[in-house]
Protein backbone atom coordinates (compact mmCIF):
# COMPACT_ATOMS: atom_id res chain seq x y z
CA UNK A 1 0.00 0.00 0.00
CA UNK A 2 2.76 2.51 0.86
CA UNK A 3 4.61 1.62 -2.50
CA UNK A 4 1.28 2.58 -3.99
CA UNK A 5 1.13 5.46 -2.52
CA UNK A 6 4.56 6.39 -3.39
CA UNK A 7 4.20 5.89 -7.06
CA UNK A 8 0.80 8.30 -7.20
CA UNK A 9 2.55 10.62 -5.76
CA UNK A 10 5.66 10.29 -8.09
CA UNK A 11 3.11 10.25 -11.19
CA UNK A 12 1.41 13.46 -9.85
CA UNK A 13 4.23 14.88 -9.23
CA UNK A 14 5.59 14.09 -12.85
CA UNK A 15 2.42 15.47 -14.39
CA UNK A 16 2.33 18.95 -13.78
CA UNK A 17 0.40 20.24 -16.61
CA UNK A 18 -3.02 18.37 -15.35
CA UNK A 19 -2.63 21.25 -12.94
CA UNK A 20 -1.27 24.05 -14.94
CA UNK A 21 -2.45 28.03 -14.87
CA UNK A 22 -5.05 28.91 -16.77
CA UNK A 23 -4.09 31.28 -19.60
CA UNK A 24 -6.40 33.29 -22.27
CA UNK A 25 -5.69 33.46 -25.76
CA UNK A 26 -4.22 37.07 -26.47
CA UNK A 27 -6.58 39.06 -29.26
CA UNK A 28 -3.99 39.94 -31.58
CA UNK A 29 -1.18 37.29 -31.63
CA UNK A 30 2.19 38.54 -32.92
CA UNK A 31 5.84 37.87 -32.81
CA UNK A 32 8.58 40.45 -34.26
CA UNK A 33 11.54 37.33 -35.16
CA UNK A 34 9.92 34.35 -36.53
CA UNK A 35 10.09 32.52 -33.53
CA UNK A 36 6.48 31.90 -32.41
CA UNK A 37 6.26 31.53 -28.57
CA UNK A 38 4.06 31.03 -25.76
CA UNK A 39 4.14 34.42 -24.25
CA UNK A 40 2.99 36.07 -27.56
CA UNK A 41 0.05 33.50 -27.89
CA UNK A 42 -1.25 33.62 -24.48
CA UNK A 43 -1.46 36.01 -21.50
CA UNK A 44 -0.10 34.67 -18.39
CA UNK A 45 2.24 32.19 -19.87
CA UNK A 46 4.40 33.25 -16.80
CA UNK A 47 7.56 31.19 -16.90
CA UNK A 48 6.45 29.48 -19.96
CA UNK A 49 6.22 32.50 -22.47
CA UNK A 50 9.75 31.66 -23.83
CA UNK A 51 8.90 28.50 -25.04
CA UNK A 52 9.20 28.19 -28.96
CA UNK A 53 6.02 26.66 -30.65
CA UNK A 54 6.16 27.21 -34.05
CA UNK A 55 8.25 29.45 -37.11
CA UNK A 56 7.43 32.10 -38.98
CA UNK A 57 9.06 32.03 -42.28
CA UNK A 58 6.25 34.26 -44.08
CA UNK A 59 3.84 37.29 -43.25
CA UNK A 60 1.74 35.19 -41.34
CA UNK A 61 1.83 31.10 -39.57
CA UNK A 62 -1.54 29.27 -39.66
CA UNK A 63 -1.41 27.37 -36.22
CA UNK A 64 -3.64 24.27 -35.52
CA UNK A 65 -5.34 25.46 -32.03
CA UNK A 66 -5.54 21.87 -30.98
CA UNK A 67 -1.32 21.21 -31.21
CA UNK A 68 -1.02 24.82 -29.65
CA UNK A 69 -2.87 23.73 -26.94
CA UNK A 70 -1.47 20.37 -26.44
CA UNK A 71 2.59 22.50 -26.34
CA UNK A 72 0.44 24.67 -23.32
CA UNK A 73 -0.07 21.85 -21.50
CA UNK A 74 3.30 20.39 -21.49
CA UNK A 75 4.33 23.56 -20.41
CA UNK A 76 1.78 23.78 -16.97
CA UNK A 77 -0.63 26.00 -18.88
CA UNK A 78 -4.51 25.54 -19.00
CA UNK A 79 -5.98 27.08 -22.35
CA UNK A 80 -9.29 25.83 -22.61
CA UNK A 81 -10.51 27.33 -25.56
CA UNK A 82 -13.79 28.32 -25.02
CA UNK A 83 -14.53 29.90 -28.51
CA UNK A 84 -13.58 26.24 -30.15
CA UNK A 85 -11.36 28.20 -32.12
CA UNK A 86 -9.55 25.65 -34.99
CA UNK A 87 -6.84 27.76 -35.87
CA UNK A 88 -4.61 30.60 -34.63
CA UNK A 89 -2.93 33.50 -37.34
CA UNK A 90 0.13 35.20 -35.86
CA UNK A 91 1.37 37.77 -38.20
CA UNK A 92 4.70 38.98 -37.95
CA UNK A 93 5.04 42.38 -35.13
CA UNK A 94 7.24 45.52 -35.73
CA UNK A 95 10.55 43.58 -36.94
CA UNK A 96 8.78 40.68 -38.59
CA UNK A 97 5.71 42.16 -40.28
CA UNK A 98 7.41 43.41 -43.81
CA UNK A 99 4.89 43.17 -46.56
CA UNK A 100 8.18 42.79 -49.10
CA UNK A 101 7.31 45.85 -50.93
CA UNK A 102 9.66 48.71 -51.73
CA UNK A 103 10.88 51.12 -48.36
CA UNK A 104 8.84 54.18 -48.03
CA UNK A 105 5.99 52.56 -50.01
CA UNK A 106 2.43 53.49 -48.81
CA UNK A 107 0.64 50.70 -47.01
CA UNK A 108 -3.08 49.61 -47.32
CA UNK A 109 -5.02 50.28 -44.63
CA UNK A 110 -7.62 47.10 -44.63
CA UNK A 111 -6.31 43.59 -44.03
CA UNK A 112 -7.34 40.54 -45.91
CA UNK A 113 -6.04 36.77 -47.02
CA UNK A 114 -4.17 36.47 -50.07
CA UNK A 115 -2.95 33.37 -51.40
CA UNK A 116 0.73 32.31 -50.25
CA UNK A 117 1.67 30.51 -53.30
CA UNK A 118 0.13 30.71 -56.77
CA UNK A 119 -2.69 27.58 -57.62
CA UNK A 120 -3.69 25.28 -60.21
CA UNK A 121 -7.38 24.67 -61.12
CA UNK A 122 -8.51 21.70 -58.40
CA UNK A 123 -5.74 22.13 -56.19
CA UNK A 124 -6.99 22.06 -52.54
CA UNK A 125 -6.28 25.18 -50.20
CA UNK A 126 -3.98 24.20 -47.20
CA UNK A 127 -3.46 26.30 -44.30
CA UNK A 128 0.34 27.42 -45.43
CA UNK A 129 -1.52 28.70 -48.17
CA UNK A 130 -3.23 31.55 -47.11
CA UNK A 131 -1.26 34.49 -45.64
CA UNK A 132 -2.75 38.21 -44.16
CA UNK A 133 -1.69 41.50 -46.00
CA UNK A 134 -2.51 44.97 -46.21
CA UNK A 135 -4.17 46.44 -49.30
CA UNK A 136 -6.42 49.58 -49.66
CA UNK A 137 -9.23 47.91 -50.88
CA UNK A 138 -10.80 44.27 -49.49
CA UNK A 139 -12.69 41.91 -52.35
CA UNK A 140 -16.70 42.30 -51.43
CA UNK A 141 -16.75 38.48 -50.91
CA UNK A 142 -13.20 38.58 -49.12
CA UNK A 143 -13.57 35.41 -46.19
CA UNK A 144 -13.16 36.62 -42.88
CA UNK A 145 -11.68 33.31 -41.51
CA UNK A 146 -9.03 31.54 -42.71
CA UNK A 147 -11.23 28.18 -42.56
CA UNK A 148 -14.04 29.70 -45.01
CA UNK A 149 -11.20 29.02 -47.68
CA UNK A 150 -8.82 26.36 -46.18
CA UNK A 151 -9.74 22.76 -47.54
CA UNK A 152 -11.74 24.37 -50.77
CA UNK A 153 -11.19 24.02 -53.92
CA UNK A 154 -9.34 26.44 -56.58
CA UNK A 155 -11.92 26.90 -59.26
CA UNK A 156 -9.83 28.78 -61.92
CA UNK A 157 -5.66 29.49 -61.69
CA UNK A 158 -4.84 31.78 -58.62
CA UNK A 159 -2.13 34.02 -58.43
CA UNK A 160 -0.14 34.39 -55.54
CA UNK A 161 -0.04 37.81 -53.90
CA UNK A 162 -3.82 38.16 -55.05
CA UNK A 163 -6.64 38.66 -52.56
CA UNK A 164 -8.63 35.51 -51.29
CA UNK A 165 -12.11 35.80 -52.79
CA UNK A 166 -14.78 33.43 -52.13
CA UNK A 167 -16.05 33.25 -55.58
CA UNK A 168 -12.43 32.10 -56.67
CA UNK A 169 -13.09 28.26 -54.98
CA UNK A 170 -16.00 25.88 -54.22
CA UNK A 171 -16.49 22.92 -52.18
CA UNK A 172 -14.28 19.91 -53.66
CA UNK A 173 -15.42 17.75 -56.07
CA UNK A 174 -15.97 13.79 -54.86
CA UNK A 175 -17.59 12.20 -57.42
CA UNK A 176 -16.57 12.08 -61.40
CA UNK A 177 -18.56 11.59 -64.00
CA UNK A 178 -18.25 7.97 -65.16
CA UNK A 179 -17.67 7.09 -61.35
CA UNK A 180 -19.34 3.63 -60.13
CA UNK A 181 -20.91 4.94 -56.66
CA UNK A 182 -23.16 3.49 -54.14
CA UNK A 183 -26.45 4.82 -53.48
CA UNK A 184 -28.27 4.66 -50.03
CA UNK A 185 -31.59 4.18 -48.77
CA UNK A 186 -31.88 4.63 -45.21
CA UNK A 187 -35.35 5.53 -43.01
CA UNK A 188 -36.76 4.41 -39.77
CA UNK A 189 -33.47 1.59 -39.54
CA UNK A 190 -33.62 0.60 -42.45
CA UNK A 191 -31.14 0.68 -44.79
CA UNK A 192 -30.52 -0.22 -48.87
CA UNK A 193 -27.87 0.27 -51.16
CA UNK A 194 -27.24 -0.35 -54.78
CA UNK A 195 -24.73 0.08 -57.49
CA UNK A 196 -24.99 3.19 -59.72
CA UNK A 197 -22.98 5.01 -62.72
CA UNK A 198 -22.28 8.81 -61.84
CA UNK A 199 -23.90 10.77 -64.85
CA UNK A 200 -22.29 13.86 -64.13
CA UNK A 201 -18.94 15.42 -61.28
CA UNK A 202 -20.65 16.44 -57.98
CA UNK A 203 -19.40 17.67 -54.50
CA UNK A 204 -20.29 16.86 -51.40
CA UNK A 205 -24.30 17.82 -51.15
CA UNK A 206 -24.84 18.58 -55.09
CA UNK A 207 -27.66 16.76 -56.37
CA UNK A 208 -26.09 14.09 -59.17
CA UNK A 209 -28.11 12.01 -61.44
CA UNK A 210 -27.28 7.95 -61.31
CA UNK A 211 -28.17 5.37 -63.36
CA UNK A 212 -28.66 2.25 -61.57
CA UNK A 213 -26.32 -0.47 -63.14
CA UNK A 214 -28.25 -3.53 -63.07
CA UNK A 215 -31.89 -1.62 -64.06
CA UNK A 216 -30.33 1.54 -66.14
CA UNK A 217 -32.77 3.48 -64.52
CA UNK A 218 -31.49 7.23 -63.77
CA UNK A 219 -32.43 8.60 -60.02
CA UNK A 220 -31.53 11.77 -58.45
CA UNK A 221 -29.16 11.26 -55.56
CA UNK A 222 -27.17 13.97 -53.30
CA UNK A 223 -23.64 13.27 -52.65
CA UNK A 224 -22.68 12.34 -49.14
CA UNK A 225 -19.00 11.98 -49.63
CA UNK A 226 -16.30 10.13 -52.13
CA UNK A 227 -17.88 7.71 -54.10
CA UNK A 228 -21.14 7.64 -52.21
CA UNK A 229 -24.32 9.51 -52.80
CA UNK A 230 -27.69 9.00 -50.72
CA UNK A 231 -32.10 9.04 -51.73
CA UNK A 232 -34.95 9.83 -49.48
CA UNK A 233 -35.16 11.09 -46.59
CA UNK A 234 -30.85 11.63 -46.05
CA UNK A 235 -30.59 13.14 -49.53
CA UNK A 236 -33.89 15.41 -48.13
CA UNK A 237 -31.69 16.42 -44.94
CA UNK A 238 -28.82 17.11 -46.97
CA UNK A 239 -30.20 19.16 -49.64
CA UNK A 240 -31.71 21.89 -46.43
CA UNK A 241 -28.37 21.76 -45.04
CA UNK A 242 -26.74 22.32 -48.24
CA UNK A 243 -24.48 25.21 -47.12
CA UNK A 244 -23.32 24.13 -44.21
CA UNK A 245 -21.31 21.39 -45.89
CA UNK A 246 -17.99 20.79 -46.68
CA UNK A 247 -15.66 17.91 -47.85
CA UNK A 248 -12.55 18.68 -46.63
CA UNK A 249 -9.65 16.73 -48.88
CA UNK A 250 -6.86 17.22 -47.24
Amino acid sequence: MKALVLSLAAFLAATPALAGNAVSLRSDTTDADGRVTLGELFDGAGAASGMVVATRVGPTAVLDASQVQMAARRAGLDWSNPAGIRRIIVRGGAEGGSSGGPTGAPRGNVEVLAYARSLATGEIVQPEDLVWVKVAAAPNDAPRDADDVIGMSAKRPLREGAAASLRDVSTPTVIKAGDIVAVTYEDAGVALTLQGKAMAAGAVGDSLMVQNTASKKIIETVVTGPGSTAVGPQAQRLRASRNTLRYAAR
